[in-house]
């Protein structure tokens, strides 16, 4: 029985980690709520990969940007070794926090910049489905328009998702030039 017990610990605590990057299904909530952004989602897609994939593996590679551990602590860590902002770039990393329990996260790889309140996401596991979302909308509901707080688009409901997420930031690989910074800054 003490084998069970451990095993089924083991199990549940494998569990839990994969979920690190997870988001519970989204509902629908008032697009109003968004001061009227209503995104164009051309080009948003849903990919299977054959693997199912977590957000962290999917950020890095994406990106170039060499770090490890869980999605929460990106922001830590990236500091001294990454340039960080507040301000989406083309190709940063955004890091959200406190998303699914204190100290856990999700990452991303921005892959557009649409406008001053919105940018477009390519990330994974974001439904706790392993699927790789890509040029996901995304928008800065936050009230002093400084981008930490966001909404995320739901591709399966084609609806904004119903949650608000903090931001701790961006990661950049490298100083990125000023053309890539969000217009209206």
């Amino acid at each position: 029985m003490k084998g069970a017990s451990f095993r089924f610990v083991a199990v549940a605590m494998l569990a839990l980690g994969a979920a690190g990057c997870a988001s519970a299904p989204d509902e629908d909530f008032d697009s109003a709520d968004l001061r009227g952004l209503a995104p164009s989602t051309e080009g948003a897609s849903i990919e299977t990969p054959s693997t199912p994939l977590e957000c962290v593996p999917y950020a890095r590679a994406r990106s170039g940007i060499s770090l490890y551990g869980d999605a929460g602590t990106w922001w830590g860590k990236a500091d001294g070794r990454y340039t960080r902002s507040h301000t989406p770039l083309l190709g940063s990393v955004i890091v959200l926090t406190g998303y699914a329990g204190p100290g856990r996260g999700h990452v991303g790889v921005v892959s557009a910049l649409v406008s001053p309140r919105e940018i477009r996401l390519d990330h994974a596991n974001w439904l706790d489905d392993g699927a790789i979302y890509r040029n996901d909308p995304v928008a800065d509901v936050s009230p002093d328009n400084d981008w930490s707080e966001v909404r995320v688009w739901n591709t399966r409901r084609h609806a904004w998702g119903v949650r608000t997420y903090l931001v701790e930031g961006f990661i950049g690989p490298s100083p990125t030039s000023s053309d890539d910074r969000v217009a209206a800054e």
